[in-house]
């Protein structure tokens, strides 16, 4: 019985939207994927944080915030990642072969420009509430 063929896009599209937990692991390595479970676990951390310490609400949101950046660079990675070493990593014994269409580079820059957003955002909420108090905000 052959593997089943992982798509290269349909990866990107799952890092991109719903990265933060963990979903475009699962679609790849499957269920048991120990980086991906981490990536759900932003989500109880986050109750935690919020059940136990109440901490400033910036403070309770960084888990998930930190987990949706790795999961913009992991749709970097796996998108600008050549269609061969793509499947000789994913789709060994499926048998096709990938070919990326034009809505993969679409994707990657939404997103670099998604990402840098998140990732910029957060570290200047980050420094106004470490160095101000949150006078900014």
């Amino acid at each position: 019985m052959a593997a089943s063929h992982k798509n290269k896009t349909v990866a990107t599209l799952l890092a991109l939207l719903l990265g933060g937990v963990g979903a475009h692991r699962f679609y790849l390595r499957g269920g048991v994927d120990r980086l991906g479970l981490l990536h759900v676990c932003s989500l109880p951390v986050m109750g935690i944080l919020y059940g136990a310490v109440k901490p400033h609400p910036f403070y309770v949101v960084l888990p998930v915030l930190v987990s949706f950046i790795a999961g913009y660079l992991e749709a970097l990675v796996l998108g600008l990642m050549p269609d061969e070493k793509w499947d000789a990593r994913f789709n060994a014994g499926s048998g096709k072969v990938s070919r990326s269409n034009w809505v993969l580079p679409v994707l990657l820059v939404l997103t670099v420009m998604v990402g840098a957003i998140v990732l910029i955002g957060t570290i200047a909420r980050l420094f106004d509430i470490m160095y101000t108090g949150g006078a900014y905000g």
